[in-house]
């Protein structure tokens, strides 16, 4: 996932500021399921304790995934993208509240505007974004969560070629995107607050279009990609590019822990899930190659 290099760059930070003590400190954050992933491994790697945050309609085998790392689950009734802003959310309060119960104990990385999630970005991914299209990337698609891909790899990009153009995928209202945000439904996060501007354009994309792809990208290229990714795709397909160009969408997971919701979402039965993802090949193996 691409939120391994956010999770790094918040913990590394948190250490090199002394918040962060081996084997005692605990680290809480909330999350729709990728941050919480790859911070119960990081944590679990470095000797942390870990307690996760979760909206209830995350997916089932998102949640266990977080649990067979060592992490501790809480369940809010929040939207699949806990809401910043005005009425802050039950995910974010109950961490808040929960790290401000023993401030020396619990430490909440606050993904939303932790200027460490951008580094991430800005220092992992914009680079090898650039590396490997050779320089020659013009368009880059992502959805915004927290704002750390699309300000970071945004600001490194047009620091690189100030013609490439950053454009933001939005999802509907009432959205079933696991980890994006309608900015109608959700104030923006201080972290993309601070560079919004890198962005140049967007794009708005349904639930059944993104959905409506799934298959698409898996009879084509035997992909099994995550409701994210797949509304990615969905986004470049609509947008009009003339002439020539090198165009980079952000695929940030694979289909594999959502089997509950592509078969609540008459996307695939179960069954075909299963038969599919044994002929898949997965995007985080593809990338090492």
């Amino acid at each position: 996932s691409l939120k391994d290099r956010a999770a790094y760059w918040m913990i590394k930070d948190a250490e090199e500021r002394g918040i962060l003590k081996k084997n005692h400190s605990i680290i809480i954050e909330p999350t729709s399921g990728n941050t919480g992933i790859a911070l119960a491994g990081i944590a679990k790697l470095l000797g942390y304790g870990i307690e996760i945050v979760i909206p209830e309609k995350a997916s089932n085998e998102t949640k266990k995934i977080i649990e067979s790392l060592g992490a501790k689950l809480y369940e809010t009734s929040d939207d699949l993208c806990p809401k910043v802003g005005g009425g802050t959310d039950q995910s974010i309060a109950l961490a808040t509240s929960i790290a401000s119960s023993r401030p020396d104990t619990y430490y909440s990385p606050n993904q939303y505007a932790n200027e460490a999630n951008f580094m991430g970005h800005y220092k992992g991914t914009g680079p090898e974004i650039w590396k490997q299209t050779e320089g020659k990337v013009t368009h880059f698609f992502t959805g915004v969560g927290t704002g750390g891909i699309i300000t970071g790899v945004g600001t490194y990009l047009k620091e690189k070629n100030s013609n490439v153009k950053i454009i933001g995928c939005q999802p509907q209202q009432n959205h079933l995107i696991q980890g994006w945000r309608n900015f109608e439904e959700s104030a923006k996060p201080d972290l993309f607050l601070k560079r919004e501007n890198v962005v140049d354009d967007w794009v708005s994309v349904t639930n059944a279009e993104a959905f409506g792809v799934v298959k698409e990208v898996f009879e084509k290229d035997k992909l099994l990609i995550s409701p994210s990714s797949a509304a990615v795709y969905a986004c470049m397909k609509k947008y009009k590019i003339d002439g020539p160009a090198y165009v980079v969408g952000i695929f940030a997971d694979d289909g594999r822990k959502f089997k509950s919701v592509y078969a609540e979402q008459k996307v695939m039965t179960k069954e075909e899930f299963d038969n599919d993802l044994k002929e898949a090949k997965h995007i985080s193996e593809i990338a090492y190659m």
